[in-house]
């Protein structure tokens, strides 16, 4: 969704209600600095109209007001420490809201939204747009209020020692705001396309890094090189223009604000010669003049900023407002099940334009296990996907123990479940804890039979610490039948009531698979369990086999009962075991 910057805006402030105390409390000592800063020019001004002519010196008062000053001004340093520690806090505190607002909308976006945007896009608004804006909203904290506070102080301030120079200063004064106002409303389109491209960037980054081994095997250096400094290229226009365009709004402002000092200085000195001002009185008058339009540049260049951040927000409300949030249809958990499952009439395709799953009907007894056979695309996967409901049929139903899943909890449907899937995840940590994250209660013994059930204490005993030894999904310190190892590990932990195994055995040797299909065997007793394997020696025992091809079931028996039909399977099943034939 494409957002303006009132909608930003407003996204803004709604995160930054609930620090409303800490904002006010900066803003009063905003105002006592400012107050306390624009005070020590009028004492400068009362010592300078001490020093009469030579001879003639009040020390006396001089020595008070230096005292007064010294006072002052150490009192603003302090209370300005102050302001900025709190608005460190406010600013980073946002920050980490904002971050845990997306976190948290990630585990609840539908799988749809995730496979239309990259990882690395995705990355690129949580962390780098998040410290753009954190920067820019940093910068609006420190200068902003300041700013203002000090261009209303000084300004009343100016009005009190001569009205008519203050005129001459209000009226040229809007031509540095026009400047700095027509600048930044055509940078924030740039920060904006700047961001975007960023985002591209780091998705590219992340695919590469992620996919080098396959970039090297097939000699797509070179090309994923010049893909990169496309895109770099088209980075650094876009940077350079909105750099360029925000960098004229200091000078611009400048500009404009030294003609009115030299105006207020000019104005002034003629009107100290006629003796309409004190000499002390235009010193201060001067100070002032230039305190109020220093300002100007300080807030032309935080509007700059802000449209920077305004730009970063707009990426990273676009995923925690805008994305379109999984929406939970049932209400009610799902009890433990005994299993039964079945399918009605199931339709369903990724895009409206390609069907997939037609009109599929299914009926399974609790305890049975089902093996899923067919060529790639034939939607063995999608079956899976739809039965643990990482998608939402189109038409029809599919119902455990004779309840609609759409009417349960997906989180309830999904306890149902244990499943081992062809890619691995290993999350940051202990081996024992990626074991136990179906079960995080569980104790070391329990933990130590599943690794053993699983056929992965061997390995796992001979890590640099055991079940202690830390592992990260990069890692690169187990195999790829290990990682698998300790995925089925999950499963016979925690022993849910139906089992869901997608090319479980994939990654692992011929003898050790051996061994897992005999722990299989024990795990899957009583228990629904569904099978999707490509190498069919995996699924002989299976009581069905569901042959799928183009989304349908178009043949189901036992191994030899397809076997003796002379069918697809037939085919499938000689075109690995017997290939002449």
């Amino acid at each position: 969704m494409n957002r303006n910057k009132n909608g930003v805006w407003r996204s803004v402030l709604r995160r930054l209600k609930k620090y409303t105390g800490w904002i006010v409390l900066s803003i009063l000592l905003s105002a006592v600095t400012v107050v306390g800063s624009l005070w020590i020019p009028i004492l400068v001004g009362r010592a300078i109209d001490c020093i009469i002519a030579a001879g003639r010196v009040d020390f006396a008062s001089l020595k008070t007001l230096f005292l007064q000053i010294a006072i002052i001004a150490g009192a603003t340093a302090a209370l300005q420490w102050v302001m900025n520690a709190i608005n460190n806090k406010v600013v980073y505190q946002v920050v980490g809201d904002v971050r845990r607002e997306a976190i948290r909308k990630l585990q609840k976006l539908p799988l749809s939204y995730l496979d239309a945007h990259s990882s690395g896009d995705t990355i690129s608004r949580i962390i780098t747009d998040v410290d753009q804006f954190a920067d820019g909203l940093l910068l609006g904290f420190t200068q902003l209020f300041s700013g203002v506070v000090t261009i209303l102080a000084t300004l009343i301030l100016m009005l009190t020692i001569h009205p008519g120079i203050t005129l001459l200063v209000v009226v040229l004064t809007p031509l540095s705001l026009l400047s700095a106002r027509f600048i930044a409303g055509r940078t924030y389109r740039m920060f904006h396309r700047q961001s975007k491209i960023r985002g591209e960037q780091t998705a590219f980054i992340d695919e590469m890094i992620g996919n080098q081994k396959v970039v090297q095997a097939f000699g797509r250096e070179k090309s994923n090189a010049a893909q990169f400094d496309a895109i770099n290229e088209r980075l650094k226009k876009a940077s350079l223009n909105a750099t360029f365009f925000s960098s004229l709004t200091n000078p611009c402002t400048r500009f404009i604000n030294n003609i009115i000092y030299a105006g207020v200085a000019l104005t002034g000195a003629l009107t100290a010669l006629s003796g309409g001002l004190t000499v002390g009185g235009l010193t201060c008058f001067l100070s002032y003049a230039n305190q109020y339009t220093k300002p100007f540049n300080e807030i032309s260049g935080v509007i700059t900023e802000l449209q920077n951040a305004l730009a970063c927000a707009a990426q990273i409300f676009a995923l925690t407002d805008d994305a379109p949030e999984l929406t939970e249809t049932g209400d009610q958990a799902l009890p433990p099940a005994t299993g039964r499952v079945s399918l009605e009439q199931v339709s369903f395709s990724y895009r409206p334009d390609q069907k997939l799953i037609e009109n599929l009907n299914l009926s399974v007894a609790p305890g049975r296990r089902i093996a899923i056979v067919g060529p790639t695309g034939c939607g063995k996967t999608t079956l899976i996907n739809l039965l643990m409901r990482f998608y939402d049929v189109r038409s029809g139903s599919i119902a455990v123990d004779g309840r609609d899943i759409r009417s349960v909890t997906r989180q309830s449907l999904r306890r149902n479940f244990g499943m081992v899937l062809q890619d691995t995840w290993i999350k940051a940590g202990t081996v024992a804890e990626n074991i136990a994250i179906g079960k995080p209660d569980a104790s070391r013994e329990e933990i130590i039979a599943a690794a053993k059930a699983a056929h992965a204490h061997g390995f796992i005993k001979r890590l640099p610490q055991g079940y202690d030894t830390l592992l990260s999904d990069e890692s690169g310190s187990l195999s790829q039948g290990q990682r698998q190892l300790l995925c089925i590990a999950r499963v016979m932990l925690r022993l849910p009531p139906m089992l869901i195994l997608d090319e479980a055995t994939s990654s692992i040797d011929t003898r050790t698979e051996l061994k897992i299909q005999d722990a299989f065997a024990a795990m899957m007793k009583g228990r629904t369990s569904f099978i999707v394997a490509h190498r069919l020696s995996t699924i002989r025992n299976a009581d069905v086999i569901l042959v799928m091809k183009d989304g349908q079931i178009i043949e189901q028996g036992n191994h030899a009962q397809l076997l003796q039909q002379n069918g697809f399977y037939s085919q499938l099943y000689h075109s690995q075991f017997n290939p002449t034939v």
